[in-house]
């Protein structure tokens, strides 16, 4: 008998996110699954695998957040996955922006969000995300026109 080794899998790694659903009158926090791209000495991010959570064919779209409260620069950046036809769409308004924001946002955002942290300003990998980034977050908001 010939021993076959174990077949190959796929390393995974699982960081914390920011979820702010829409129907949802507050974020709360979830596991991410991200895909690794490469090795580490070749500065590639891993992948998230968010697909899931956004429903429109073309998926979602992303914007990196470098400054936070009064201008300042983060120290990690925050990824922030939104679907924009939703926003195009004037889907219902996502209620837990909308609290976070008590409301005076002057664009209101719509649809799903989800919300990774970088760990450093290379942005070549993830940490875990949590309540200490929803001030920034909500600068953002504030300010999105």
């Amino acid at each position: 008998m010939i021993a076959t080794p174990p077949p190959v899998q796929e390393q995974v790694l699982t960081h914390t996110a920011i979820l702010f659903a829409p129907e949802e009158e507050r974020s709360r926090l979830i596991s991410v699954q991200c895909r690794p791209q490469g090795t580490p000495a070749q500065g590639l991010c891993p992948l998230p695998l968010v697909q899931d959570y956004f429903t429109e064919s073309l998926g979602p779209s992303t914007i990196i957040l470098t400054q936070g409260l009064n201008g300042e620069p983060l120290r990690f950046p925050l990824h922030i996955w939104y679907c924009p036809k939703s926003l195009l769409k004037n889907s219902p308004v996502n209620r837990a922006i909308y609290r976070i924001t008590s409301g005076a946002a002057p664009k209101p955002w719509c649809g799903m969000v989800i919300v990774l942290k970088f760990n450093g300003t290379r942005r070549q990998g993830y940490t875990d995300a949590g309540v200490n980034d929803l001030p920034a977050l909500s600068a953002y908001f504030l300010a999105y026109k």
